[in-house]
């Protein structure tokens, strides 16, 4: 009987842990962010996606999608000036060997105008979230405009 009880001490302990862990790795994800994405890296649905994290529900939720035939400039307007957000964009490219590619960039922007707890939520989840996306080619960290300009994004992709 001593070995069940230690057994099932070790089992409540450790699902505490993870509980711990979750939380502490930040917001849980809603299962339309996994697959807006899926549609954007194999079916070339979207250009772009921005994700928010909703504080009250614990959760990052999509918040905008970006049709094909939009711009980067599209995509960067998209992004609140004083609000941290998470995105990915779909960057197309031309190499010098003159082939079409692209790449999938994760962009975490956190802009110095936000809230000190927003900036924090946003930094503890990260990870956790991009590991959500199974394809990020490339990740840029922004805190201004000129950190993610098309210049940087040309240059990154390459």
């Amino acid at each position: 009987m001593t070995h069940f009880c230690y057994f099932f001490d070790i089992v409540l302990l450790s699902s505490s842990f993870k509980d711990c862990a979750n939380a502490a790795s930040g917001m849980a994800v809603h299962d339309d962010c996994k697959l807006k994405f899926l549609e954007l890296k194999a079916k070339r649905t979207y250009r772009f996606i921005v994700y928010k994290i909703e504080e009250k529900q614990k959760q990052v939720v999509v918040e905008k999608l970006g049709e094909p035939a939009q711009s980067y400039e599209d995509f960067s307007a998209s992004l609140p000036a004083d609000e941290c957000r998470y995105a990915v964009y779909d960057f197309d490219f031309v190499t010098e060997e003159n082939c079409q590619k692209s790449r999938i960039f994760f962009i975490a922007w956190s802009p110095d105008t936000a809230r000190v707890r927003s900036k924090m939520i946003y930094a503890s989840s990260k990870d956790r979230f991009k590991r959500e996306l199974d394809g990020i080619q490339v990740e840029l960290q922004a805190t201004d405009p000129t950190e993610m300009g098309l210049d940087v994004i040309n240059s990154r992709a390459r």
